[in-house]
C-alpha cells in the first residue's frame, strides 16, 4: 500500500497551490468588481444630477469619460492578472 501513501504525501501540495492560486484569482476577481461598483456609483451620481428625457452634452461627456476611464482601468487589470498568472506558472515550473 505504499502506492497509497506516495500519492497522498505528492498530491495534497500541489492541491494547496492551486487552491491558494485560485482563491487569489477569485479575490482578484472580486476586488475588480467591487471597483466597477464604485466606478458606475460614482459616474451615476457625478453625470447625472437629474433625471431628463435626453441627456445633455454636458452629461453626454460625462458618461464618456466614466466609460473611457472603464476601458482604460479594465485594460490595466486584465494586464496585471496576466502578469500574476504568468509569474505564478512560472513559479510552479521551478
Amino acid at each position: 500500500m505504499s502506492f497509497g501513501s506516495d500519492l497522498g504525501s505528492s498530491v495534497p501540495g500541489n492541491v494547496d497551490k492551486d487552491l491558494e492560486c485560485f482563491i487569489e484569482v477569485e479575490n482578484q476577481k472580486q476586488r475588480f468588481q467591487q471597483l466597477v461598483n464604485e466606478l458606475n456609483d460614482k459616474c451615476w451620481d457625478l453625470c447625472l444630477d437629474k433625471p431628463a428625457q435626453r441627456l445633455d452634452s454636458k452629461t453626454e461627456t460625462c458618461l464618456t469619460n466614466c466609460v473611457n476611464r472603464f476601458i482604460d482601468v479594465s485594460g490595466f487589470i486584465l494586464k496585471r492578472l496576466e502578469r500574476v498568472g504568468t509569474q505564478h506558472h512560472e513559479m510552479e515550473l521551478n
